[in-house]
């Protein structure tokens, strides 16, 4: 279609970001649709995905949150998106992960494409062997407490996309839907499962 659109996001980018969705499989959202239901009407649901990206409209819903428990009995927040939300955050992933990927230390292993916990015991256990020390960092809570403005300020020096601020800024600011059905809005970063 000849449409003009004020965003060059393609039909191919949505495309391969539902291929990445469908295949890392995952929960329904608070919309209760599950990829297979998704699925019913692809093309469609897609079209609707690329349109309202490339438009400037897609306005993310509510992400529904689950409590994941944790071995010390506490739990643990994680928000799941919609299908569709998934989608459009897979879109701007692709178009972002090659810029920040280039900068990050060779031993960073959370949530890098190509890179996994195991990967990371390994080395771990590689070093063992060398080092009589070991230097252990988890930032508690981070990403229920990390300042919004500061991420995006973040995002800001390594794109000046519009279209991508735009989405990461409305995902920022999207409420959470509690698991007795209330909507609770995000203060500073109540996790809602990342770019996916």
């Amino acid at each position: 279609m000849g449409e003009a659109k004020p965003f060059s996001i393609t039909r191919q980018e949505v495309y391969n970001a539902y291929r990445k969705v469908k295949a890392n499989k995952g929960a329904a959202g608070i919309d209760g649709q599950s990829i297979a239901e998704f699925e019913v009407n692809l093309k469609d649901n897609l079209y609707k995905i690329w349109n309202r990206m490339s438009s400037g409209s897609f306005f993310p819903p509510s992400v529904r949150r689950v409590e994941i428990p944790k071995d010390d009995g506490k739990t643990r927040p994680l928000g799941i998106p919609t299908v569709a939300d998934r989608i459009a955050q897979t879109v701007v992933k692709q178009r972002l992960e090659p810029t920040l990927e280039a900068i990050f230390h060779p031993d960073s292993y959370g949530y890098r494409p190509g890179r996994s916990p195991l990967q990371a015991v390994k080395v771990a256990r590689e070093r063992c062997w060398r080092y009589d020390w070991v230097v252990d960092l988890d930032i508690e809570s981070f990403f229920e407490t990390i300042d919004h403005e500061l991420l995006m300020k973040a995002v800001r020096k390594h794109t000046d996309c519009k279209w991508m601020l735009l989405y990461i800024e409305r995902w920022l600011k999207a409420p959470v839907q509690l698991q007795d059905g209330t909507l609770q809005q995000r203060l500073k970063g109540t996790p809602q499962g990342g770019l996916c």
